[in-house]
């Protein structure tokens, strides 16, 4: 028989995710007679997303009770599933941040603020969610996916489910060989933003000799009229170049990792252009502001909806599955539904080498048992030297900076970032950013004037 959930959506005004999210639950009929509680603190866009998702829900002709409140423990009482998608302070006080950085010479950005600022919420959200709805599981797909999963799993006793759409770059690599994507498996491991290609087969047979193949025969004559959209960066000359040096393709964002060797991608605009394509990739200037754009026209698509009350949600929003892993994971824990997923979860020995309570990013097999993670054995050394164990490392010190308050660590942070050029640099850039009037509490936090 199927079962009804309560869905708590904290950060639902990111509006999109949101109405994928109830779009998602209209089409699974198991979970008939469910519930969402939409809650965020911006009162405007919470009232504009709640419009959207209860025409749509009632376009569909779907049981779902959708409500909305401003207080995070309304939302999470009696919920079975929480997820949270927030971001404090949204990209706008992000990009102040940015700019204040740039001019100290950090290109791009450096973000130990908003880094403390993430790794609060989620803790509070768990800790929340272990005094009201001790029972419920905490989806977690607001960034950093890596370091806060980790830090949750450690310190509460919350059920934890990272996830993210990176693993879904292969795709890219389907399309661009012309194979069917319905005949091919593959695997790929790491840390989230960070995974590799361990295993790609298509109908039985290895594929990584077609993608050898097309390197040799097709891939300069691609690139020269190579004008991908921003977020396309797994057939880059970047992610082909790491996938000859290192052995393994990287999948989805772990090209455009900022790590130990491979940061040399990200020097200037003119290297980015030269690896990522004429805008230069997701992490320049330009294809920056395509991102925001894209989420500003995606909220005026909602917006509009919204306001029209004569306008069919389900024109603007087709009824069809999203893509995203959140609701099928549900339906399989709770309708006992048998279905393999990419997740963050602690490691636990399914990938050799890093520590049990490090968060990995593996395969599982998700069932009304629980989640079971696949045991994929090791990455190749040069890999785990170049790139993975320097991100557990860098992970390891932002949560050491975290739990302490020691802003030695944030400095041990700066100083093995490539733009650091002194010892002074890096101490003026996190003096001028924690006394931004918006940064008193980290300040306070880690010891440094307001």
């Amino acid at each position: 028989m199927a079962k009804a959930v309560k869905l708590a959506i904290i950060g639902a005004g990111s509006a999109q995710f949101s109405i994928d999210m109830v779009r998602d639950i209209c089409l699974a009929e198991d979970l008939a007679g469910s519930e969402v509680a939409l809650m965020d603190i911006d009162e405007g866009r919470l009232e504009m997303v709640l419009e959207v998702a209860r025409r749509y829900a009632a376009e569909m002709g779907a049981d779902l009770r959708i409500e909305k409140t401003m207080e995070r423990e309304v939302a999470l009482r009696d919920a079975d599933f929480v997820l949270n998608t927030a971001m404090p302070g949204g990209h706008d006080l992000t990009e102040t941040e940015r700019s204040l950085t740039e001019r100290h010479g950090y290109y791009r950005g450096v973000h130990p603020a908003n880094r403390y600022r993430c790794l609060d919420l989620m803790m509070e959200v768990a800790r929340d969610i272990e005094r009201l709805c001790p029972e419920a599981w905490l989806i977690q797909s607001g960034n950093p996916v890596f370091d806060g999963c980790t830090l949750m799993t450690r310190r509460t006793g919350v059920k934890v489910i990272g996830l993210c759409h990176g693993h879904y770059g292969y795709h890219e690599i389907v399309r661009m060989l012309g194979l069917e994507l319905d005949h091919v498996t593959f695997e790929a491991p790491g840390f989230n933003h960070c995974i590799w290609m361990t295993h790609f087969r298509y109908k039985g047979e290895d594929a990584y000799p077609l993608i050898d193949r097309w390197i040799d025969e097709e891939s300069e004559k691609y690139w020269e009229t190579y004008h991908p959209h921003y977020g396309q960066t797994q057939m880059s000359p970047a992610a082909i170049h790491m996938y000859k040096f290192y052995g393994l393709m990287p999948i989805g964002d772990a090209p455009r990792a900022l790590w130990s060797d491979v940061w040399w991608y990200q020097l200037s605009p003119e290297s980015k252009k030269r690896w990522w394509g004429p805008e230069g990739g997701f992490d320049s200037a330009e294809g920056w502001e395509l991102y925001l754009a894209d989420l500003e026209r995606n909220l005026g698509r909602i917006r509009e909806v919204a306001q029209d009350p004569q306008r069919r949600a389900t024109d603007v929003f087709p009824p069809e599955k999203s893509g995203e892993q959140v609701v099928p994971i549900i339906n399989s824990l709770v309708n006992d539904r048998p279905g393999e997923y990419q997740v963050n979860v602690p490691n636990r020995g399914a990938l050799a080498g890093i520590p049990d309570d490090v968060v990995v990013e593996v395969p599982a097999i998700i069932d009304g048992k629980g989640i079971r993670p696949l045991a994929v054995g090791a990455l190749p050394e040069r890999i785990m030297l170049g790139v993975m164990w320097p991100r557990w490392l860098q992970m390891e010190r932002g949560l050491a900076a975290y739990l302490t308050g020691d802003r030695r660590y944030l400095m041990q942070s700066l100083l093995h970032d490539h733009r650091t050029r002194t010892w002074e640099q890096a101490e003026e850039v996190l003096g001028a950013l924690m006394a931004m009037p918006h940064n008193a509490q980290p300040a306070r936090h880690f010891g440094l004037k307001a």
